[in-house]
């Protein structure tokens, strides 16, 4: 039979060797069960707390293509329970067996049992860690992660393992720090702040560009160079906390009450004078009275809905900064305009992007040969199952009556003077039996019209319409979220003066499947308007030109 491996390290800490073992113990287990290795499957220093890996999106993708897939344990293909029980239903589904070194082959009890293990241990590990981080904090050192201004201090213990958790003050960003909020203090604006910055060559936090949100970033959360209290010698932990989103996979923060706030003096560390402190974050309070003077009461800006399709979907394609509101209806790359340390200086009409990217989409939804041929193979499909039931139904009801007919039979007989102690019991089986096929016959869905044979025409009359269904009112909202949700990011690179678009995300994942059907019929003036497909999460990464 046909075998992949999949293996898999959790983090830098751990050793590389890891997968080379993984992968010798499941190759010997797969040559002594005589079977064909056809690929290996890897992820090196990756959670398996999350699907959002490649090696398992690649290994999902390839699902038809083998028989059998061996791993080390069930925790190296996941550890979240939901994530692993999705994983076991698509491979069952595929005819695909896991078999693992540990637990040998695995079934629906395997998924249960130990994926609430590895649930439990997950959880643990957080705890524990989460302990540990406070003991540290407690004796006013670091939990985890620096600042801008400081460097970490690697100690020697006496059990000659090393001690990472001091810092101290680095000079020449101390300096840096200061300049930041004497200038803010005296009027200059944050997005002029890091521009200035750029343009004299200091290097941001994490060695990148500074940025707007990098000076400025948010009084609530303590995320910025202007509210990190620990430039005033007050080390603040637990202010936050990190949730992973289900639908996304990706960490979302959230504020924690301020009871549960860590909060340790540590004067040696401070680099900001008080005066300073105060004049900055006196100004920060009048700003965001002048700027929004209900923000705090108000849930208006929370709420708010994207004006365009792509509004925060668009990126530079030279650097990688997103593309924000420059004037009334213009874009502009951010890097350019708030952090100058981009050369893009294009910009674009928020309606002229969504145009253009809407007539690529009808462009490559309105292929006739392929859609219809994937109509004609759809509606033969779903009219068969729908024929299927009904048969069904029409089976059931024969047979009902049938029982309905031999009851009644029955009680005549009765009626007539039959022995009703003989007959009995013959009645109450007929009569569990009509129960039985009553319950079957209400099970059944209502019957639906089967369908047209013209839905293509239908499915291209809606797709030349597909501008209309954006704005239209009823189904506007609904709309913009099913094709934002299939967006990862529209990329805009500057080519010869003019803006190139690039498409990322499921949706070009699933236009570019028709590519190579395409390329034979495609004429030059059809590839008028340039627009890039490339397949997000769980396609093959590669680029595809249309």
């Amino acid at each position: 039979m046909r075998a992949v491996i999949y293996a898999r390290y959790s983090s830098d800490l751990q050793s590389a060797s890891s997968i080379d073992d993984q992968v010798r113990l499941c190759r010997e287990r797969i040559e002594r069960d005589g079977h064909e290795l056809m690929q290996v499957y890897k992820d090196r220093a990756m959670s398996g707390a999350t699907l959002m890996r490649p090696g398992i999106q690649s290994l999902m993708q390839d699902i038809c293509d083998f028989d059998l897939l061996y791993a080390e344990a069930l925790d190296r293909i996941s550890r979240d329970q939901e994530d692993i029980a999705a994983v076991f239903k698509r491979l069952r589904y595929a005819d695909v067996t896991i078999i693992t070194l540990a637990e040998g082959e695995i079934s629906e009890l395997h998924v249960g049992l130990k994926g609430t293990m590895n649930a439990l241990f997950l959880k643990d590990l957080a705890d524990k860690t989460r302990r540990g981080l406070r003991g540290r904090v407690e004796a006013g050192r670091s939990g985890g992660g620096n600042s801008f201004g400081y460097d970490v201090v690697r100690t020697p213990r006496e059990d000659g393992t090393i001690d990472a958790g001091g810092r101290q003050i680095n000079l020449a960003e101390a300096e840096i720090v200061r300049r930041i909020f004497s200038d803010y203090g005296s009027g200059i604006s944050p997005r002029n702040i890091a521009k200035a910055l750029n343009r004299d060559g200091v290097r941001g936090p994490r060695g990148v560009a500074w940025g707007t949100s990098t000076v400025n970033g948010n009084a609530a959360r303590g995320t910025g160079i202007l509210n990190n209290e620990l430039y005033i010698g007050r080390l603040v932990w637990n202010r936050l906390c990190y949730r992973k989103d289900p639908a996304t996979g990706k960490r979302r923060s959230r504020l924690n009450p301020e009871k549960d706030w860590i909060i340790k003096d540590v004067p040696e560390l401070r680099i900001v004078p008080q005066e300073l402190w105060d004049r900055a974050k006196a100004r920060q309070r009048l700003m965001q009275r002048e700027t929004r003077p209900d923000a705090i009461h108000n849930q208006f800006w929370t709420m708010q809905r994207p004006r365009y399709l792509l509004s925060g979907l668009m990126k530079c394609g030279a650097c990688g900064a997103s593309y924000t509101k420059y004037g009334r209806n213009r874009f502009a790359c951010a890097g350019a305009r708030d952090r100058a340390t981009c050369s893009n200086h294009l910009t674009i009409h928020g309606e002229e992007i969504e145009a253009a990217m809407l007539a690529g989409l009808k462009e490559r939804l309105m292929d006739p040969a392929l859609f219809e041929e994937f109509v004609r193979e759809f509606t033969a499909e779903l009219n068969r199952q729908r024929s299927d039931l009904a048969d069904e139904k029409v089976s059931l009801q024969s047979e009902l009556e049938r029982v309905t007919r031999r009851i009644d039979k029955l009680v005549e007989a009765i009626l007539e003077g039959a022995n009703a102690l003989a007959v009995n019991a013959k009645l109450q089986e007929l009569e569990a039996e009509k129960a039985v096929l009553t319950d079957k016959l209400s099970a059944i869905p209502a019957a639906e019209p089967l369908l047209h044979p013209a839905l293509a025409t239908i499915y291209r009359n809606k797709v030349a319409c597909l501008e209309h269904a954006l704005r239209a009112p009823d189904m506007h909202q609904e709309a913009f979220e099913i094709i934002r949700g299939l967006i990862d990011s529209v990329q805009l690179m500057p080519v010869a003066g003019e803006i190139e678009i690039e498409l990322r995300g499921d949706l070009a994942g699933i236009l570019a499947l028709s590519e190579s059907a395409r390329a034979s019929r495609c004429s030059p003036e059809n590839k008028a308007l340039q627009i890039k497909m490339v397949a997000g999460v769980g396609f093959e990464p590669t680029t595809f030109r249309l």
